[in-house]
């Protein structure tokens, strides 16, 4: 079952007299339980698509489907609502709160949403010891390394039973080892939470840990690599990128 659907989705942007053609008639279909990567070069309109997936930015022409609403017919009140309740975000810099422990941290979207954050305490301590920080919990971020620091935006993604979640280049900040830890960690959530991830990155390591990778090139999706998840894999996405000249 599809969680996500975009269909011939453009994205153009006028710079002086030049049209740019950020995204060019771009469909993708993400189901549930699915992980996926998009890859490609700077440029080639990977973080526009995401920010058009999860409803941060509006298409010129096409339509996005997310958990069965088609976003053009939703109001911008209406789009926040879906935004807040069904999906999660993990950015490359954390975007963590400097006052809140990583506790409160995690309940930030529960608390924006308007809800009592003492009836969620079981949920958030789960996903806490979930990301391996049970007792880290009353830590401010800057008592956390960077790679706890993510793991805490890892659980805040995921603290409102999100539908789908879309990371940013989630590793893009962290040295290789504390990277690894993370990634490992979201293919682990695909089968402990059956999340559904849409990841976008530029690094053949961190796509060989999804289920699907989709590369982009000048706004156009040019090719898929199907059943990838192992990180032997590398090569062959190394291969692809070459070969597409990305």
């Amino acid at each position: 079952m599809s969680v996500l659907e975009a269909r011939q989705l453009n994205k153009h942007y006028q710079m002086g007299e030049v049209m740019v053609r950020a995204l060019d008639n771009v469909n993708l279909v993400v189901n549930q339980g699915e992980f996926v990567a998009i890859m490609g070069p700077s440029g080639s309109g990977k973080s526009t698509l995401l920010h058009l997936l999860g409803g941060l930015d509006t298409p010129s022409d096409g339509e996005i489907t997310l958990a069965g609403q088609p976003l053009s017919r939703l109001s911008d009140n209406e789009i926040t609502l879906v935004r807040r309740r069904r999906v999660g975000f993990i950015f490359q810099f954390f975007n963590l709160l400097p006052t809140l422990t990583a506790e409160e941290n995690v309940g930030l979207p529960l608390l924006i949403d308007g809800q009592d954050l003492a009836r969620h305490r079981e949920k958030i301590n789960k996903l806490l010891a979930l990301v391996g920080l049970a007792d880290r919990k009353h830590h401010k971020p800057n008592q956390l390394s960077g790679g706890q620091q993510q793991r805490v935006a890892i659980a805040r993604a995921f603290v409102n039973d999100p539908e789908i979640v879309l990371a940013d280049e989630p590793t893009g900040n962290l040295d290789s080892k504390s990277g690894t830890a993370i990634l490992e960690l979201l293919r682990r959530t695909c089968a402990e939470l059956r999340a559904t991830i849409v990841m976008v990155t530029h690094d053949p390591r961190a796509a060989s840990y999804a289920d699907r990778v989709v590369f982009l090139k000048d706004g156009q999706i040019v090719r898929e690599l199907q059943k990838v998840g192992d990180e032997h894999n590398v090569q062959t996405i190394i291969d692809v990128m070459a070969g597409l000249d990305l």
